[in-house]
């Protein structure tokens, strides 16, 4: 069975959780722009992450058979920097109209600020003139007033509802946005969002219509591997193969491919792992030959 992990940083993880998600049956990531956890201090940090979105990341991914896609926005909590925000936001359209963009995101509110709503409404604004789907950050405090804010903000911009996932709903929030027409992600983040046995709950009450499973794995403690491991759960709980496929692949497909950007053929026919190439003279070897194993004095014996 192939998995699509549709909301991931990739960029805060390492070689050996790709290779692991390669293993497991990921095909393919989406990796939405996020903060560092820290405070950025310039513009030009937005600038060279951003280009890292689209540029090395890609090239990373691709040399473990995963191919990746990014989403291009201005976050949430950093939206209430307002003098740099003004800066990332005239940046946004540069990168917006780059390759294997396939959404504004993930923008939406942390702290429910005035600089965060009006962040999110220019970006809105942006995604239906470009007409790209829009990734949705709910609070993770206040989610079910930030959710609920957030779609009627939407609907305010008049952006159609077909073309914006909410991302990391829970029990409290799931009704409301699939009543409203959305897509609706859900995220498998251990000790805080949603454990993958109440994603298993969640589809035997709504079934898998535009339901999205994804891992949001980034630097804190989380598992880059959440999606396919609660596949697994849905399966050992007779969910079926067609709802699991549905759910952990095939709607973020249909969610993503309507920025013309996320086509299932990209990994269905691949281009073949070449590790002699470079990406601006640099690549994922440290001495190593391309194609060929360490040699037994350097392996890491376990």
């Amino acid at each position: 069975m192939r998995y699509i992990d549709p909301h991931i940083h990739c960029s805060s993880r390492t070689t050996d959780d790709y290779e692991r998600m390669a293993e497991a049956g990921i095909v393919a990531v989406i990796e939405p722009a996020f903060w560092l956890g820290q405070p950025r201090s310039n513009a030009g940090s937005y600038h060279d992450y951003f280009s890292s979105l689209v540029g090395f990341e890609r090239f990373r991914a691709a040399q473990f058979g995963i191919k990746h896609y990014c989403t291009i926005g201005l976050n949430a909590k950093e939206a209430n920097n307002e003098r740099l925000a003004e800066e990332v936001l005239d940046m946004l359209p540069l990168f917006l109209a780059k390759e294997n963009v396939v959404a504004v995101g993930e923008i939406g509110f942390d702290d429910m600020t005035a600089a965060e709503e009006r962040a999110l409404r220019v970006q809105l604004d942006l995604a239906k003139e470009l007409d790209l789907p829009v990734m949705i950050h709910t609070p993770h405090r206040n989610k079910k007033r930030g959710t609920y804010r957030s779609m009627d903000i939407i609907e305010e911009h008049g952006v159609a509802p077909h073309m914006v996932v909410i991302d990391h709903n829970n029990e409290e929030t799931a009704k409301e946005v699939l009543d409203r027409g959305y897509w609706a992600a859900f995220t498998i983040y251990p000790k805080t969002k949603m454990g993958n046995q109440r994603m298993v709950e969640i589809v035997k009450q709504y079934g898998s219509d535009r339901i999205i499973v994804d891992s949001s794995a980034d630097w804190g403690i989380s598992d880059p591997l959440a999606v396919t491991k609660t596949a697994s759960l849905m399966l050992s709980q007779g969910i079926a193969d067609e709802d699991v496929q549905l759910t952990c692949y095939k709607n973020a497909i249909d969610a993503y491919n309507q920025s013309g950007q996320f086509n299932e053929a990209d990994w269905l026919e691949p281009t073949p792992i070449d590790e002699q190439k470079l990406f601006e003279g640099n690549s994922v070897l440290r001495g190593q030959r391309p194609d060929s194993p360490p040699s037994q004095e350097n392996e890491i014996i376990s």
